[in-house]
């Protein structure tokens, strides 16, 4: 592997792990918001580590939903972690306690830098790097946003709301270099913005993921 491979792959994860990071605070100050305390708010980001299962916890608590709503919301929006894991298992290789930590830290941008590298070492690298990072700067970031609290005011009016997605789409951007990555983009939008005023949260992400699947499927049968 080339240095400017190995320095390309952690320069971007640092970067994608800062700007996730930041978000954590929007989390902790509103799950204290929802009625979380500081220790319930704690555990969920050690534990369930996974930013839109997380939101989707306190957003339905906050409302007063049923336990079962909660629960399948969250878990919805945790199967794609599941098909993250299935395209990173080669990037992270044989053994059982290395596999259990990958599988916790198996998220959209530690998966998303592991696949922008060329070359292996510097795949593991971003994985490895991201997944770390932006596990101890979440857990850490969730703690001061449920400190402050109010004093923060609305997370909306600093852009922490949109901290992620942007980071992620900057990561995907690159990579659509041609008119099938666009088409299968834009139909997952599409389908993204049709189904999230009415599908149960978790639910559109699955339904534009299987969209993109057969597309593929299909763009690859054409090619053979």
């Amino acid at each position: 592997m080339t240095s400017s491979a190995a320095r390309a792959s952690v320069s971007m994860s640092l970067g994608v792990a800062a700007a996730v990071s930041l978000y954590g605070i929007s989390f902790g100050a509103l799950a204290v918001a929802s009625g979380l305390d500081f220790w319930q708010a704690q555990v969920l980001s050690l534990f369930m580590f996974s930013g839109g299962s997380q939101f989707a916890v306190i957003g339905l608590a906050a409302t007063g939903a049923p336990g079962v709503s909660i629960v399948t919301a969250a878990g919805l929006l945790g199967v794609r972690n599941g098909l993250y894991a299935v395209r990173i298992s080669s990037v992270v290789g044989p053994g059982f306690w290395k596999r259990l930590l990958a599988g916790h830290w198996t998220i959209d941008e530690s998966t998303a830098v592991a696949i922008a590298q060329t070359e292996p070492r510097a795949q593991r690298i971003g994985f490895w790097l991201t997944g770390a990072a932006i596990f101890v700067g979440w857990n850490a970031m969730t703690a001061a946003g449920a400190i402050l609290g109010d004093a923060l005011g609305d997370p909306r009016m600093w852009g922490l709301d949109a901290a992620a997605a942007a980071a992620f789409l900057g990561l995907l951007w690159p990579r659509i270099q041609s008119r099938q990555p666009a088409a299968v983009a834009a139909v997952a939008a599409v389908i993204t913005v049709l189904t999230v005023p009415t599908a149960p949260a978790g639910l559109p992400v699955l339904i534009a993921a299987g969209a993109g699947i057969v597309m593929a499927l299909l763009a690859e049968r054409r090619h053979a």
